[in-house]
């Protein structure tokens, strides 16, 4: 018999390509808040699954996000209304990742990282995994060059380098939005990455075209999950966008990957966790949020070739900047940023608190005599703020302190070089030059 006897006829071969492809077939038992229990669903935490009404309705499509005894833990990618024990559930044989290709620039994708603009499907492009590794310690290369933000104040004093993570801690309407906005325009690398998640849809719109701008927006990737968004899609986001930010960078890009916020992602994963059982410990989080957030920082960095700069925004409860997702990120990240509620009310943009920041890799990439000049200033901003109030009510005499009369002689000057108007902008040589220019004031005054 030949090869050509032995072939199934070719209109059976075309009536099995319309044949579903699912793996496993189970059923819902119960659903609790935010979780449905299935049996009979063979898979891997992080598989994706669907839910099919017995009578027509909308698939709802879920992530399977654990395990008790027999029964899979699923936690849906949409509302919950509708679902009910007995539906047929079934497993995806597709791997989850996210579409991935140069047409991306320029578009606004939700939390799964389908379009969301209007401007028609991604068609034709290769995907990618969400769930990726952070570089192998050893094949990261050192973070050797200065990567201009365009805000003075950071480029001259917290100066940010490529493959540095930074995060910006700030309580809620201190401008942080504002910064990074400012710096989605005006730095240095060749795409952004920029994912808005938990933020409130009036929001979104608004950083889109007053913050970021038409040309911001066309060498940019937008990642939005607003906070109405289930807590699965929230933190999905995340890992969205650091897939997406790492692709580029395998291209060899520079890519600047900004989340907003972090503790957003936080407070989802704190919903996941406690919604399948975790217990909870610090401040309600579970320790898996623990687990997950240095796993997701540190997919940031530079790799062989290309890199990513990783800039994450806190927003701390009641400005308090030792709560445990402040704190924790804080210390896996490479250098923060602190915005002040006080200098934002006097009129201070970017209302950066110079003191309470810093830069872990300024000293590396910075020119020895910029980072001393940049020191001695800072000096003078302590010292001004430390007797602040004896000179608000009068009761500052000249000539008691050198370093105190300097500070209030150069006050103005120091405060015209850390603040600027929104559409200003500033390349990192022309910051470093205006430092040196005004120390060499200050000691000649001296």
């Amino acid at each position: 018999m030949t090869e050509a006897t032995m072939a199934p006829p070719p209109e059976i071969v075309e009536r099995l390509k319309e044949v579903p492809r699912f793996l496993v077939h189970g059923r819902v038992t119960r659903v609790v808040g935010l979780v449905v229990e299935a049996v009979g669903v063979e898979g891997v935490v992080g598989d994706l699954c669907r839910i099919r009404p017995l009578r027509g309705g909308e698939v709802v499509v879920a992530e399977i996000v654990g395990f008790r005894g027999d029964n899979v833990l699923l936690m849906p990618l949409g509302p919950v209304e509708g679902l009910r024990p007995g539906l047929a559930v079934e497993r995806h044989d597709r791997s989850s990742g996210v579409a991935f290709g140069p047409e991306l620039l320029g578009r606004v994708l939700d939390g799964l990282g389908r379009p969301m603009d209007g401007q028609g499907p991604l068609v034709g492009l290769r995907r990618v995994p969400i769930a990726g590794e952070p570089p192998n310690p050893l094949t990261r290369r050192p973070i050797e060059e200065v990567m201009g933000t365009g805000v003075r104040v950071m480029d001259g004093f917290l100066t940010l380098g490529r493959g540095q993570r930074m995060g910006i801690f700030a309580g809620s309407g201190v401008g942080k939005s504002t910064l990074l906005g400012m710096i989605a325009r005006h730095a240095q690398a060749d795409v952004n990455v920029i994912a808005l998640l938990g933020e409130r849809g009036r929001e979104v719109r608004d950083f889109i075209e007053q913050s970021l701008g038409p040309e911001g927006l066309a060498r940019s990737v937008v990642v939005v999950a607003t906070g109405d968004q289930p807590a699965l899609v929230r933190a999905r986001g995340a890992l969205v966008a650091t897939a997406i930010a790492e692709a580029f960078r395998d291209e060899g890009k520079e890519v600047l990957l900004m989340v907003d916020s972090v503790t957003r992602v936080a407070m989802a994963w704190r919903e996941m966790g406690l919604a399948v059982g975790e217990p909870p410990t610090t401040r309600g989080y579970p320790p898996s949020v623990f687990a997950r957030l240095p796993r997701l920082l540190e997919r940031a960095g530079n790799g062989p070739t290309g890199g990513i700069t990783g800039i994450y925004t806190v927003l701390v409860e009641g400005d308090d900047f030792q709560e445990p997702v402040a704190d924790h990120v804080r210390a896996v990240v490479d250098g923060h940023v602190v915005l002040s509620r006080k200098l934002a009310s006097a009129g201070h943009y970017p209302a950066v608190d110079v003191l309470e920041s810093t830069s872990r890799v300024r000293d590396q990439i910075v020119d020895r005599d910029v980072i001393r000049a940049a020191n001695r200033l800072t000096g003078l901003l302590a010292a001004y703020r430390e007797k602040q109030d004896l000179i608000a009510v009068g009761a500052y005499e000249e000539g008691g302190d050198p370093l105190l009369d300097r500070a209030v002689r150069f006050r103005a000057p120091l405060e015209a070089l850390l603040t600027q108007e929104m559409d200003q902008s500033s390349e990192p040589d022309e910051v470093f030059r205006r430092i040196l220019e005004l120390d060499r004031a200050v000691l000649e005054d001296g």
